[in-house]
């Protein structure tokens, strides 16, 4: 049925899922297990179904959200959020595109379990207190504490994003192309002098253990990666913000951009297979 509200807020509650764990494929499970108790639900008992959707995908997400962070422990090298091919359309929500790209979510990695949701629920999905305290099973006085500590701590650490997308992309169309020729001056010239470059290959595929700092430094590690590589590198929009799909012998690297004044600060190359499913398909996000 059509007018399932399981069916009408699906894109919502993967959006949310996502958000709690920085995972598609944790979050793709979170909203199955949600369906699952859903269908066995006494809908004439639900009155406001979004609602309780939400906490039952919230609930499920701090399960989840627990075991893999003892899963990450034993990850190898550095572990990034899972990259999501978006619509340029998700770009029209500047809120929702700021707090979904892999510069946020890697902030929110920071935060323990309990502060993420809260902070996710209100500040992005603008969320009651008291429904959020339902959903964490806390006081909504205690939600509203947690809510305050986890906003100071995001907004110590949360980048100073260039809103404007135009501004954005064409940012990333000049790296594109001094990296796609392996020009050190013509990437000098758009990254910042403290610019880190991290890569996620989570032992499945070549990548740098450890972040890569400086624009000297990560200028002569794009040139070395091209000399070795033919490769081809295209525009493409992930988590909401324009990025690079750089395919070279075969793999895929999704490469996610953090702009900050005109220059790129950050790089978030994913090149770990097993999280790249979603750069071939199109995630609907929505609040």
């Amino acid at each position: 049925m059509t007018d399932d509200p399981f069916l009408v807020h699906r894109s919502l509650l993967f959006t949310v899922a996502y958000e709690l764990l920085g995972s598609a494929a944790d979050a793709e499970d979170v909203v199955q297990e949600s369906w699952l108790r859903w269908s066995r639900v006494d809908r004439d008992e639900v009155r406001e179904p979004r609602a309780y959707l939400v906490r039952v995908v919230t609930r499920q997400a701090l399960n989840r959200l627990r075991s893999v962070s003892r899963r990450r422990e034993d990850y190898v090298g550095e572990w990034l959020p899972e990259p999501l091919l978006t619509s340029p359309d998700v770009a029209g929500d500047v809120e929702l595109a700021e707090h979904v790209s892999i510069a946020m979510l890697t902030v929110l990695e920071t935060l323990g379990p309990i502060e993420r949701a809260v902070f996710v629920l209100h500040e992005v999905f603008e969320t009651p207190f008291d429904e959020i305290a339902r959903a964490v099973g806390r006081t909504p006085a205690a939600v509203r504490q947690i809510a305050h500590r986890a906003r100071a701590h995001v907004a110590a650490r949360r980048p100073r994003m260039q809103v404007d997308a135009a501004q954005q992309r064409a940012v990333v169309e000049r790296f594109m192309a001094a990296v796609s020729t392996g020009d050190v001056q013509g990437l000098l010239a758009v990254l910042a002098p403290d610019v880190v470059l991290t890569a996620d290959g989570g032992g499945l595929a070549a990548a740098a253990r450890r972040p890569v700092t400086g624009a000297a430094t990560v200028a002569a590690f794009l040139a070395r990666a091209v000399e070795l590589h033919d490769l081809v590198a295209t525009v493409a929009w992930f988590n909401g913000q324009p990025g690079i799909r750089i395919d070279a012998g075969g793999s895929v690297t999704a490469v996610s951009v953090l702009v900050e004044d005109g220059r790129i600060t950050a790089l978030y190359a994913m090149r770990n297979p097993e999280k790249l499913d979603w750069v071939e398909r199109v995630a609907e996000l929505r609040r």
